[in-house]
């Protein structure tokens, strides 16, 4: 396996120099055969490609083809000496061309006078490009290379990459010379240079191998990081293979399968990319994935689809060269940087010690003679975290020694005993798993965590593989312990320090998500696994439960949260018996904060915040009073009602005006708002007197109130198509709404209340801005003769790349004697508008609405019944109403 420079035997099949000098002689212009040879070359290199040809032959072999054009090119023009030389750099340089990569060249002049050569070099440059070649060039004298790579850490990088296409060899020799590192960017500060370029590259892509739609040249773990290797071992060793690394004692045989694999799975992809294209594509986008899965010859199963097979072998192969390429890097480091330090060596025990702050094996056999140091080892940096990481030659020995966990492992006492040490141990436990992911234990160890690795869920919702998710997840339970985190996560940092065991808590982290991509219900099939985990690692039986009812029910607060109405007190009660205690309550509330934030950064926001911590509040106060002695209706609302009035009269409102107004409103009022809200809306009510304009209140995020986000509330003649009106009107504002309470009073006056995030899921402070916000509501709803104007009008927003087929489920909701709508479907522009439509057509009445975008999709709520207040129970006015929601919510927005 080449690192620069290659070697291809000469291919006639794919381009015969013979032949074409004769083709070319018989031409009237050159421009032409040139033109038809490179449509040839990538017709018959596509052809091999699809066939499943070695992609080494095909790489290296466009590249060969490419040195063939360009020698014949360069003889075609008269050069006045032999002071110019035609070099292939960069990529180009190592021999490696896919489809549609640039051809790097450099021109390199003897003497820094160009003026002989600038009319046929500017003649050659032309031809290139008008022959249809994408090309990169640069001209330079010796002096200017010189000076330029002293200057730039990427120019010394490509002229490194040279080698000679036409012209006298003496001149490339020259430059070598030049840039040597006994004269400029000697091995130790390359190396420095070029990982800190690496850091910054990765930092770009978020530190992680696991993107969405990744990009296969530069993310971590992609072709770059390949290269990396290359030229800091070119620049130390002046070796031009890899194999030499092997000689030289930095890399072993395993590891260079790894690199040679890898890099051949990658440019497989890039490869298929650049075809499909017909572009320098690097970007593994959705639609890329699909149509290359294919290609690759996946296919759909019951279990998985053939695009998630794909990425979780891209996944993998990622994972393993992103893991090599941070090995081998700190091998350089301790080798290059750290080679004339003398480091301080703290003993451990008799098998690990720290030498300059990284823990290392004190022998080469302590894995093979201690197979539990495989464990022991992340159980002692919990325990001292000074240890900033693990040492090269101690990962290698991880990595050598790995395959000895088994079933006769697992079934170890002590491995058991040390895996709940470290998980007992206070530490930073998720930084431990997530390094022990790296060095492949943690799978070696949990089998079925080991399945998980790399298997993603094509959707926009999960952006992350499973096992990224759940480490995710372990890390910002880590977060939720920290000093500071009481400011972004007050309540999860407060319940966190009542936990009674916080392993628990990692195990269930760890399990929540196993069961997928296996069918079936995966909460199911995780909480078997976590029981049989518990069992077999010496957890009560009441642990045992715990954890395993955990992982089943981890979803649950959230649905409950986002799906069901939480100031119902009938809807509390059915969840805190589920629930059962308060600690249950606690761990899941912890759990589900982490999940959140795990899935998809934009997920969180202060609108989920208030959500959970209302949930987790109300519910707790639930259980508190007991489940024997649950707080009624009637009681919630006349509990309510005194708050409110008592806040009234401390800031001098009049009560007998308050009181009128209250009778007109009904018990929902004081049902669906807490006493500071009523307080807020009911002065609001009575300060705008008998105005005939709509009432528009908007909370900003300093009112006392915990919404996590702004609060909308609207008093108006309650008239036909005003939810769909409003909701146009707030979609064209570039507001989104995620949350909805529909309500009418006795003299027909709507008490609608919406809360509404900006465009980037962030509640809107500027207090400018919400006037403004305001004032538009007002123009927008005083006439409802408008209203049809309004909610046909487009609303702009970007459209995703998945189609969601639209999905409705209605179901009774007998207490509150309404029915419960649940409609999944592609999120679109104007989609609240567009069901508010549906809604007017059907004679529907809105009570309430739970909004959520999910990635590609939504899944909103509607509490709703016909115009009479009745639950709609006719069974095919239902499906009326079904089939109209898909009709029009299927067709592409």
């Amino acid at each position: 396996m080449l690192l620069h420079h290659y070697r291809f035997a000469p291919d006639e099949s794919l381009f015969d120099a013979e032949t074409f000098r004769s083709e070319l002689a018989g031409s009237r212009s050159p421009i032409a055969p040139f033109k038809a040879a490179l449509r040839d070359i990538q017709a018959r290199l596509d052809e091999r490609f699809r066939a499943g040809a070695d992609i080494r032959d095909l790489v290296h072999g466009r590249a060969w083809c490419i040195d063939q054009l360009l020698g014949i090119a360069w003889a075609l023009q008269k050069w006045p000496d032999d002071g110019v030389a035609l070099l292939a750099v960069g990529g180009y340089g190592r021999g490696e061309l896919h489809p549609h990569s640039d051809v790097d060249l450099l021109l390199l002049l003897e003497r820094n006078d160009d003026g002989p050569y600038r009319e046929p070099l500017t003649t050659f440059v032309t031809f290139l490009w008008d022959i249809g070649l994408d090309i990169g060039h640069s001209v330079r004298s010796l002096d200017d290379c010189a000076r330029e790579a002293e200057a730039d850490i990427t120019v010394v990088t490509n002229l490194l990459e040279s080698r000679i296409l036409a012209g006298p060899e003496p001149l490339r020799d020259a430059m070598k010379i030049r840039i040597a590192p006994e004269r400029m960017w000697p091995a130790d500060r390359f190396f420095e240079a070029k990982w800190q370029e690496q850091i910054a590259r990765h930092h770009r892509f978020n530190n992680s191998e696991y993107h969405l739609e990744p990009n296969i040249k530069s993310s971590p773990g992609g072709l770059r990081d390949i290269q990396m290797i290359g030229w800091v071992a070119k620049r130390h060793f002046g070796t031009q293979r890899y194999e030499d690394i092997v000689a030289n004692g930095f890399m072993n045989d395993a590891e260079l399968r790894i690199l040679s694999q890898g890099q051949a799975f990658l440019w497989q992809v890039r490869y298929a990319l650049h075809m499909l294209t017909n572009r320098a594509e690097d970007r593994l986008q959705f639609d890329h994935q699909r149509t290359i899965a294919e290609l690759f010859g996946f296919h759909d199963t019951p279990e998985r689809l053939a695009v998630e097979q794909f990425m979780k072998r891209y996944y993998r192969h990622v994972t393993a060269l992103a893991g090599l390429n941070d090995m081998l890097l700190q091998h350089f480091d301790e080798a290059i940087l750290r080679k004339a330090e003398t480091l301080e060596t703290v003993p451990l025990n008799e098998r690990f010690e720290i030498e300059g702050g990284y823990i290392q094996a004190r022998s080469r056999s302590v894995f093979r003679e201690h197979p539990s140091a495989l464990l022991e080892l992340f159980l002692l940096m919990a325990e001292h975290p000074e240890i900033e990481g693990v040492r090269a030659d101690t990962i290698r020995l991880i990595r050598d020694h790995r395959h000895q966990i088994d079933d006769l492992y697992r079934d170890d006492a002590r491995h058991r005993r040390l895996f709940m040490a470290l998980l007992r141990s206070g530490g930073n436990v998720a930084r431990q798993l997530r390094r022990m992911n790296r060095y492949g234990v943690l799978g070696k160890y949990l089998p079925e965590f080991g399945q998980a690795v790399g298997l993603m869920q094509h959707d926009l919702f999960h952006i992350y593989t499973v096992d990224a998710h759940t480490l995710r997840l372990l890390k910002f339970i880590q977060r939720f312990r920290e000093p500071d985190a009481d400011e972004e996560f007050p309540v999860a940092a407060a319940v966190m320090h009542q936990l009674p065991k916080l392993e628990l808590l990692w195990i269930a982290g760890l399990y929540h998500d196993i069961g997928k991509g296996r069918g079936g219900d995966h909460s199911i099939l995780g909480a078997r696994d976590v029981e049989r985990f518990a069992k077999h690692h010496g957890l009560t039986l009441r642990d045992t439960r715990l954890v395993s009812w955990l992982v089943e029910h981890h979803l649950l607060m959230s649905m409950v949260a986002q799906k069901r109405d939480i100031t119902d007190p009938d809807v509390i009660r059915d969840f805190a018996r589920v629930m059962g205690d308060e600690t249950r309550l606690d761990y899941l509330y912890v759990l589900t904060v982490a999940d959140i934030n795990a899935t998809n950064p934009s997920l969180w926001n202060g609108w989920r915040a208030s959500l959970l911590r209302q949930l987790h509040a109300e519910t707790k106060r639930a259980l508190r009073r007991g489940l024997d002695n649950p707080l009624d209706r009637e009681d919630w609302v006349r509990e309510t009602r005194n708050e409110a009035r008592s806040l009234l009269a401390t800031v001098g409102a009049e009560l007998p005006r308050v009181d009128r107004l209250w009778e007109s409103l009904g018990e929902d009022f004081f049902l669906q708002y807490a006493p500071s809200e009523i307080v807020w809306q009911t002065m609001g009510i009575l300060a705008h007197g008998d105005s005939q304009l709509p009432l528009i209140l908007i909370s900003a995020p300093t009112d006392d109130m915990t919404d996590g986000g702004n609060k909308v509330f609207i008093h108006t003649r309650s008239v036909d198509d005003l939810f769909a009106a409003t909701a146009a009107a707030m979609e064209q504002l570039g507001l989104s709404i995620h949350d909805a309470r529909i309500a009418t009073s006795s003299n027909d006056w709507t008490l609608n209340t919406f809360i509404v995030l900006d465009s980037r899921g962030q509640a809107i402070r500027d207090a400018e801005r919400i006037e403004a916000i305001r004032r538009h509501l007002v123009e927008e709803l005083d006439d409802p003769d408008d209203y049809p104007k309004i909610v046909t009008r487009h609303t702009p927003r970007q459209l995703r790349h998945f189609r969601v087929p639209t999905e409705v489920l209605i179901e009774q909701d007998p207490a509150n004697e309404r029915t419960l709508l649940e409609l999944t479907a592609p999120d679109r522009p104007g989609l609240l508008a567009r069901v508010g439509r549906i809604f007017m057509e059907q004679d529907i009445a809105l009570t309430a609405a739970k909004i959520a975008t999910l990635g590609e999709r939504v899944e909103d709520v509607f509490f709703i019944t016909d115009k009479a207040g009745l639950p709609l129970t006719d069974p095919e006015r239902q499906q009326r109403l079904r089939e109209r929601l898909i009709e029009v919510l299927d067709v592409s927005g």
